[in-house]
């Protein structure tokens, strides 16, 4: 079963210095529709201004990855990790037991613009930790590149719930395909581009997401030049 999350229909926060797309339930925006999908709980779409971020604040119990667009983030944590992430880097900071944590656009002259991504992890009170890895995704066009596993498999960032996620990066005519074993689930995230699933059983733009359950596999096709995220979740 294919079920697709339109763009438009995310909860949007718009503020003077930030402007978020959320896909499931955060902060003022709730549907109870829409709280996250098997361990997969945030996926935020940021966009945010020249010289301006988020201030300093704590998370427990919880995976977060960003993954950069454009533009460049700096982040600060109460381990300290200073740390510029810029497009094709992938960071992990597993919250833990508790981190303190802030994020700015490291620019004061163009916007940063990313995604967030939250994860249950599959058991409370871990150590807080934080990895950061760079991928070449226009290494291996049309190709999935695993950014984040269980085991940091691949070069990939190590992540504490049974789940792992890929990228791509298809030139308009590529086609990828992803096998999902029994019990499998899968989310994909169209971060730009357009492309359509399993010959046309849906079409997706820019922002779309897609749950996959009780798939065999995902055949995905672009129609324009695309970037996308995959992941496969217990």
């Amino acid at each position: 079963m294919l079920t697709r999350r339109p763009a438009a229909q995310r909860g949007h926060t718009r503020i003077d210095w930030l402007d978020s797309w959320h896909t499931f339930s955060f902060a003022e925006y709730r549907d109870p529709a829409h709280m996250g999908f098997r361990s997969l709980r945030v996926i935020n779409e940021d966009r945010v201004r020249p010289g301006q971020g988020f201030g300093t604040h704590g998370h427990e119990d919880m995976e977060i990855v960003t993954w950069v667009l454009s533009g460049a983030l700096a982040h600060r944590d109460s381990l300290g990790t200073g740390s510029t992430i810029r497009p094709g880097e992938i960071q992990r900071m597993s919250a833990g037991t508790g981190i303190r944590h802030s994020e700015y656009n490291a620019s004061r002259e163009e916007e940063v613009h990313f995604l967030q991504i939250w994860l249950l992890p599959d058991r409370a009170g871990l150590a807080p930790g934080y990895e950061q890895r760079a991928l070449d995704l226009d290494a291996r066009p049309g190709a999935w590149v695993l950014a984040a596993s269980r085991d940091g498999r691949d070069g990939s960032v190590t992540i504490h719930p049974d789940a792992s996620l890929w990228l791509a990066r298809l030139p308009a005519g590529a086609r990828v395909a992803h096998a999902l074993a029994p019990g499998r689930h899968g989310w994909l995230q169209v971060a730009r581009g357009a492309l359509s699933v399993n010959e046309g059983a849906a079409a997706l733009a820019a922002g779309d997401g897609l749950a996959a359950s009780d798939e065999r596999s995902l055949e995905i096709a672009a129609s324009e030049p695309s970037e996308l995220l995959l992941f496969e979740l217990a």
